[in-house]
């Protein structure tokens, strides 16, 4: 699943973060804290990943900090269940008639080793891999 990608992909820049009770049943366990991650909107997927890495840690060191009577602040779930797809290679393919700020989120979230953006024309696939010009 890969639901952080998704919604950047949805052109979100602020996206929400439970810390939650796994359970069998999908979408079903205790939650018991909530928050969310900001983005600027020129962000990376090592910078997005590596957001997302910081917010799990600060919040997984809450619930330890304030264990066991977090517990008792748990709130269920509620409606339907909801998840993203996994995301595929084909899911990084461009659209050379639109241009680059139109599909900059798909930029973003691309991994260039695994699943690098592409797009095909003339009957030729070409690869393009994105870094900040910062790196």
């Amino acid at each position: 699943m890969s639901p952080l990608t998704w919604q950047i992909l949805e052109g979100k820049n602020e996206v929400p973060i439970s810390l939650f009770e796994a359970v069998e049943e999908f979408d079903a366990g205790q939650i018991y804290l909530k928050d969310s991650i900001r983005f600027e909107g020129n962000e990376l997927l090592d910078e997005i990943r590596n957001a997302l890495g910081n917010k799990i840690v600060e919040m997984c060191e809450r619930f330890v900090r304030e264990y066991p009577a977090i517990i008792a602040q748990a709130r269920p779930q509620s409606g339907p269940e909801s998840f993203y797809r996994r995301r595929k290679p084909e899911d990084s393919r461009l659209d050379p008639n639109k241009t680059i700020a139109e599909q900059f989120n798909l930029l973003r979230v691309v991994d260039n080793e695994r699943y690098p953006a592409f797009f095909e024309l003339k009957g030729r696939k070409f690869v393009i891999k994105v870094h900040s010009g910062s790196d």
